[in-house]
């Protein structure tokens, strides 16, 4: 009997297919998933969000004497607290299921928790890409494609920059070292022959996605 494993129709880990001759993986990752639940899911957010609820709910519940029925409060924060893990346990089945590879040619993202999908970005279709860095060295890449690439936003979601639903923007989200991996990214892009391209648009954040892209 031999071992399975989630992703076993893959060729390599994260490559729907055997890389073609002349081309290598150089880099692979994954988002991290605490960052994740924090930039793409919101969960402080939200957190904040139910701590101001339960306070409102507190002076609602207070009578005239100072005392309080417990009761719906704990079984308002047990509720808060089922959202709130959720959030978190989505986040790492996310980040768990997702692989980024940048290879010699391209940008492959394996994202999807049950139905899993390949992005395949040639380095020529990508017109830009932007840094937007968090704390501790984290930082997510937002790659623009030309406008007649289009890859639809709920296939992307959420390796996707916010707030471009029209134009979705493929992104790889918290990774470890975001400022190192933009570097090799830019180095690819440059040998790749995009380089004038890539300096022109590196500091913007603009991108469509490509419907042929999708493996």
């Amino acid at each position: 009997m031999r071992a399975t494993h989630e992703h076993e129709w893959e060729a390599a880990p994260g490559l729907p297919s055997a890389l073609p001759p002349g081309e290598r993986i150089v880099w692979q990752g994954a988002p991290d998933w605490r960052s994740l639940a924090v930039h793409a899911f919101h969960v402080r957010k939200v957190a904040l969000y139910f701590g101001l609820m339960l306070a409102i709910q507190t002076l609602n519940l207070l009578d005239t004497d100072g005392r309080i029925d417990w009761k719906p409060l704990w079984i308002a924060a047990s509720l808060y607290l089922l959202a709130l893990a959720l959030l978190a346990g989505t986040a790492w089945m996310s980040a768990r299921s997702t692989l980024y590879t940048l290879t010699n040619k391209r940008v492959v993202m394996r994202i999807g928790i049950v139905l899993t999908l390949t992005f395949n970005l040639p380095f020529k279709r990508i017109a830009g890409a932007a840094l937007k860095p968090y704390a501790h060295g984290k930082g997510d890449i937002a790659l623009a494609l030309y406008p007649e690439d289009r890859i639809g936003w709920a296939h992307l979601w959420p390796h996707q920059r916010a707030w471009h639903v029209t134009h979705p923007q493929p992104t790889l989200r918290c990774l470890h070292d975001g400022a190192q991996v933009g570097e090799q990214l830019l180095q690819l892009w440059r040998a790749a022959g995009s380089g004038d391209q890539l300096r022109t648009n590196e500091v913007t954040h603009d991108m469509q996605t490509p419907q042929g892209l999708l493996a």
